[in-house]
């Protein structure tokens, strides 16, 4: 007689039987298994990247640092902005109707012509007239009451308490939002925030020099928040002497002297548009307690708004619906339509309807993620450059096959910044002046002999000291530091001056001569051979001082610390070992490093300089006198002193771009390419890669708003995202036909123990 298996065994096997039907299901089904994104935003125009780190700051008055900029260009419109496509940076409108009109005055205020020589101007008076009907983001402080009879118009949120915010946690949550246009009052009360005494502005110092009054204005603000320290400070109470209304769509801003670089200051956030009803809106009490802040919700007319921040986890610009003032450019470079770059020209911006950035804090699942289409452009880690890119003979970059096999292109720019190493010029050793009397105690140890006590002001010899600093810079060979450290991404630099910037030469004019010769058309290091003798003319042959017979010992002060500048540190003190020369690492904390700066107790530093603007002012003025750390607070951390170099300078910081002034420029240079005040180090590069769907791409170093000129090609990249994402089925298959075998024997098996007696 046969037994049939009970029901429990029974159930067993149809859960045997029904697993790989439910493997096979969940492979056959349509979505991508790694998807981060949810299923609705396919085909949609959004833009996907990474962040490393929340910005501290998105208030225009208080954020200055790059990773902060990279939303607020977004978000906010200042008057002007760097053109997109054209090269050399030029400025053109934004928010702006036109360039401002500057008109220059005597110390009287009688106008003076254009021509007029700059001692005799005393004031620049700047006025801008915006365009009409721009609006702001959708905000809660521009909500108005309409429910009420009797507070119906007014702005619906200007009077919560704590309790009225019990479920409020992002500006979203607020059931109601409002815009206004934008007046040329905004911008003035933004202006009148820096000086605001409660906010850490960064370039309030230096506005002040500029800005008429504006010295004056911040010292009443203080006043007034001493004697009322809890009381809102309304700013529109305190006139600033500088900056005025004229009408509702004009201001005028009044500078000391002639400072033609004033225009680049207003392309920056820092001279964006305010309204004031943002900052009341923000300074109810029970805001700050649920980050409801500018630093964390700002409030813009830009073509983005933040419409969701999670520090951990994302932030995602969307589209302002107010923004239609702004078309994609029509002109750029030769070159630039045939690179596709003006196939969107005259379309309204932004081309990108969202911006989503993911919390990203490893290199290597950001990298696969890119990869796997996730990402739309990515930089290079160290890590992946093999991978990514190949270097030819020439030293010119490209993607790998890799990449290319993928659609995947590169875009690189010379960066507005320069990588240096100074000279202190108040050391009797490296510097180039004997300030220092002989009974002044050294705060270090000796340089030359290694042992403490006094400096000899004797062995003070600028020329000496200045062919040991030529030595040095003939032996410290930057394009290998540039090969090894930074995967080739930088241009060793012959002076401060970087690419893009005017007064850079490119070519056998532009090379230093005190450190390169020009040989098959290319810059080439002098040899060794050649430092050793400037080095023994400077007085220590072989690399010992002549006079004590000591070793020459040179310190370098760094906060570089930890495994990854161990490598860098040693290849450097290994440069040194070239001429013979003792290099002493002295790694420190930031603060104690800038302390010693601070008060000249160095030899040697390594520092570095981003543009603020592409002038070339701004990067000479790190080595004018009046600018020096020591005695003036200034950026001259190298203290650097020259009396002719002082001169120039003067003559040429208010001069427009012209041959004149290229000319100055090229005097300068020489200057200080003899005196070499720095080893001039090098100007980092930038690569970017970027798929295939993503269009408009053109690096721009000084312009931070390029996302609103980029346009994504949805259906190819939810194309190639399936094609690259398809699952390997085999292991499921082949899971499958074990579970199907393993299954026929146990029922066999099960069949044979019923089936005996």
């Amino acid at each position: 007689m046969t037994r049939w298996p009970d029901s429990a065994t029974l159930c067993a096997m149809r859960v045997w039987f029904a697993l790989p039907l439910v493997v096979l299901l969940s492979a056959c089904g349509g979505g991508l298994w790694n998807d981060p994104y949810p299923a609705a935003d396919e085909g949609k125009p959004i833009l996907y990247t990474a962040f490393t780190e929340r910005p501290k700051h998105l208030d225009p008055a208080q954020a200055y640092s790059e990773n902060e900029y990279e939303f607020l260009a977004q978000i906010y419109a200042p008057p002007l902005q760097y053109h997109y496509l054209k090269r050399p940076y030029e400025l053109v409108p934004l928010a702006a109707s036109g360039m401002p009109t500057v008109r220059y005055l005597d110390k009287s205020r009688r106008s003076l012509p254009d021509t007029a020589p700059v001692e005799k101007i005393a004031f620049s008076v700047y006025e801008i007239r915006i365009k009409p009907n721009m609006r702001y983001q959708p905000h809660p402080a521009f909500a108005r009451n309409v429910s009420d009879q009797y507070a119906r118009g007014k702005p619906e949120y200007a009077h919560l308490v704590p309790n009225d915010l019990r479920d409020i946690h992002a500006l979203g949550d607020f059931p109601h939002r409002g815009t206004r246009s934008v007046t040329a009052a905004d911008y003035a009360y933004q202006i009148k925030r820096l000086a605001h005494p409660q906010l850490h502005t960064p370039i309030l110092g230096v506005m002040g020099e500029y800005i008429v009054g504006l010295k004056d204005f911040a010292a009443a603000l203080q006043r007034a928040v001493q004697e009322n320290p809890d009381a809102f400070l309304d700013l529109n109470e305190y006139p600033l002497q500088g900056v005025q209304v004229v009408d509702e769509h004009t201001y005028r801003i009044e500078v000391y002297g002639k400072y033609p670089q004033f225009a680049y200051w207003l392309a920056m956030p820092f001279f964006a548009p305010m309204p004031q009803e943002v900052e009341r809106f923000y300074a109810q009490p029970g805001m700050r307690e649920r980050n409801l802040t500018l630093d964390w919700w700002p409030a813009g007319s830009g073509p983005y708004y933040l419409s969701e921040n999670n520090p951990n986890q994302r932030m995602v610009l969307s589209r302002n619906p107010y923004y239609d003032s702004e078309r994609y450019p029509s002109g750029g470079e030769a070159g630039d339509a045939q690179a596709g770059l003006l196939a969107d020209a005259g379309k309204p911006l932004p081309l990108i309807e969202r911006v989503v950035f993911s919390l990203e804090k490893e290199t290597i699942p950001y990298w696969n993620k890119f990869l796997q289409g996730y990402y739309d452009a990515s930089g290079i880690s160290s890590d992946s450059f093999d991978q990514a890119v190949q270097v030819n003979i020439g030293g010119e970059a490209a993607v790998s096959d890799a990449m290319k096999a993928q659609g995947i292109g590169l875009s690189t720019a010379v960066a507005t910044s320069t990588m240096y190493t100074g000279f202190n010029w108040l050391d009797p050793v490296v510097g180039g002046v004997c300030e220092r009397s002989k009974s002044t105690p050294s705060p270090q140890p000796s340089p030359a002999g290694g042992r403490g006590g006094e400096r000899n002001e004797s062995s003070c010899d600028p020329e000496r000291a200045r062919k040991l600093r030529l030595a040095i810079a003939i032996a410290v060979d930057f394009e290998e530091f540039v090969s090894i450290f930074a995967n080739g991404r930088g241009i060793a630099a012959q002076s401060p001056i970087p690419p893009g910037i005017f007064g850079y030469r490119e070519g056998e004019a532009g090379i230093n001569r005190y450190v390169y010769d020009w040989v098959d058309g290319a810059p080439r290091r002098k040899s060794i051979e050649e430092a050793k003798k400037l080095l023994a003319e400077a007085g220590y042959p072989n690399g010992v001082d002549a006079q004590t017979r000591q070793p020459l010992v040179i310190n370098l002060d760094t906060t570089a610390n930890g495994v990854g500048n161990k490598a860098r540190l040693d290849w450097l003190r290994k440069q040194f070992d070239k001429i013979s020369v003792q290099l002493v690492v002295r790694s420190t904390d930031y603060n104690r490093f800038q302390d010693k700066i601070r008060k000249g107790d160095t030899q040697m530093f390594y520092f570095g300089w981003n543009a603020d603007y592409p002038d070339p002012e701004n990067f000479l003025f790190l080595l004018h006198g009046a600018q020096a750390k020591v005695g003036k607070g200034g950026e001259n951390a190298a203290n650097y002193s020259n009396a002719e170099y002082d001169r120039l300078f003067d003559q040429m910081k208010n001069m427009e771009n012209s041959p004149q002034r290229q000319e100055i420029i090229d005097r300068m240079l020489e200057i200080l390419r003899r005196d070499s005040p720095w080893l001039w180090g090098f100007h980092p590069k930038s690569y970017v890669l970027q798929h295939d769907w993503l269009h408009n791409v053109k690096p721009n170093v000084m312009a931070n708003n390029k996302l609103k000129y980029w346009r994504v090609d949805a259906a190819q990249r939810d194309l190639l995202r399936r094609e690259w994402n398809q699952p390997a089925r085999w292991p499921l298959w082949l899971t499958v036909a074990v579970l199907l075998l393993s299954g026929v024997w146990v029922w066999r098996a099960l069949r044979r123990r019923e089936e005996q007696p």
